[in-house]
């Protein structure tokens, strides 16, 4: 029996393969400018094929082995395809096609996220990098985030955050105050009754023992606010004791005493002024000046 190799290498076989293949139409090459497509039909399957081609591409650019050279050449090739995919979405809407450009794919960092970068690489708007390209030298620092610097608060932002919980307003919202507080209350209750009781029976032994003529402890008796007053006293006679009398060695003089040495002092200094001269020349000169003349 013949093999399937010896079947298709017969005469009979070649000759049919020859009649189908002159039936078919020769193969249909892209046009070279969207502009000259005039059926949208046509149209739509040349994008379909260019979405082809690009998808091939980016499965063959996942691959990191392939070196630096052939992952550039091949990003490059997927960008161009990228471009001419642009121009026959915008032909197919100019024959009054769908409108593909609304659902365009966006540029995504080595973790996935969406970035919006119009010209990473200075390589003309709109340039993307798909891959293994992306860690290229010189291409995956185009993708990494700046370090987000710590801005300095202005006083009105600092001032802004402060609230009512800031002055400790809120404190015993969340009740965890009153479980502390609750046991300490009692506890100072407590034993502030405790030497209220005690002070109790300090006065009534002290009132005993005054009755009965036994002599009791005073200071025991006395209440906080009697000994704030007491203490007060005693500081105020050690100031009393301690300050220093002023002691007049000298005689002061009184007020008549004062205006007669100042009479004096006037008297001399018109004497020095008339014996020196001086007021006889201020005498001639008023005289001069109100032309008195004797």
């Amino acid at each position: 029996m013949a093999r399937n190799e010896e079947k298709a290498q017969s005469m009979l076989n070649r000759f049919i393969t020859l009649k189908n293949e002159e039936k078919k139409k020769p193969k249909e090459r892209r046009p070279f400018l969207a502009s000259e497509c005039r059926d949208l039909a046509e149209a739509d399957k040349w994008r379909q094929q260019i979405m082809r081609e690009i998808g091939r591409k980016v499965a063959d650019i996942q691959n990191e082995g392939l070196g630096e050279h052939l992952l550039r050449d091949l990003n490059d090739e997927i960008n161009k395809l990228i471009r001419e995919k642009v121009h026959w979405e915008r032909r197919i809407l100019e024959l009054g096609g769908a409108n593909y450009t609304k659902h365009s794919a966006q540029m995504t960092d080595l973790d996935g996220n969406i970035i919006d970068v119009p010209n990473p690489s200075g390589r003309g708007p709109g340039y993307r990098y798909f891959g293994a390209a992306k860690k290229l030298p010189g291409v995956k620092e185009l993708f990494e985030k700046p370090p987000e610097l710590r801005k300095r608060r202005s006083r009105y932002e600092i001032f802004k955050r402060i609230d009512a919980s800031y002055y400790g307003y809120r404190d015993d919202e969340d009740g965890i105050l009153v479980k502390l507080e609750g046991p300490a209350e009692s506890e100072m209750r407590a034993a502030a009754l405790k030497e209220w009781q005690r002070m109790e029976e300090i006065k009534k032994e002290a009132r005993r023992a005054v009755k009965s003529g036994e002599v009791a402890n005073v200071t025991e008796i006395l209440f906080e606010e009697e000994e704030d007053v007491v203490e007060e006293e005693r500081i105020a006679k050690e100031k009393e004791t301690k300050k220093e009398e002023f002691v007049v060695h000298v005689p002061l003089p009184d007020e008549k005493e004062i205006e007669r040495m100042v009479v004096e002092k006037k008297k001399k200094e018109l004497m020095d002024k008339y014996m020196s001269g001086d007021l006889l020349e201020e005498q001639t000169e008023a005289k001069t000046m109100l032309n008195i003349h004797r």
